[in-house]
């Protein structure tokens, strides 16, 4: 198997017929679930809030503050 390309992740395949956990995978799954986790009421009401004003939804506006770190 090729290692990963420029820019991928480091995530899971997304194919949903992997069945084979992986130390990898079960970390990458981790992460992505401690990433999600729901903010506190004011955090996700002021989240919600700002994406609206954008014209985003706030699963798309809550992926970018999380990928680059920064508010739009």
């Amino acid at each position: 198997m090729a290692p990963p390309a420029i820019g991928h992740n480091g995530g899971p395949p997304l194919d949903e017929e992997l069945r084979v956990v992986t130390w990898q995978h079960y970390c990458w799954r981790k992460a992505h679930a401690r990433a999600w986790k729901t903010p506190p009421r004011e955090i996700a009401l002021a989240r919600l809030k700002r994406a609206e004003e954008l014209g985003m939804s706030y699963r798309d506006y809550t992926a970018v503050v999380l990928d680059k770190g920064v508010l739009l």
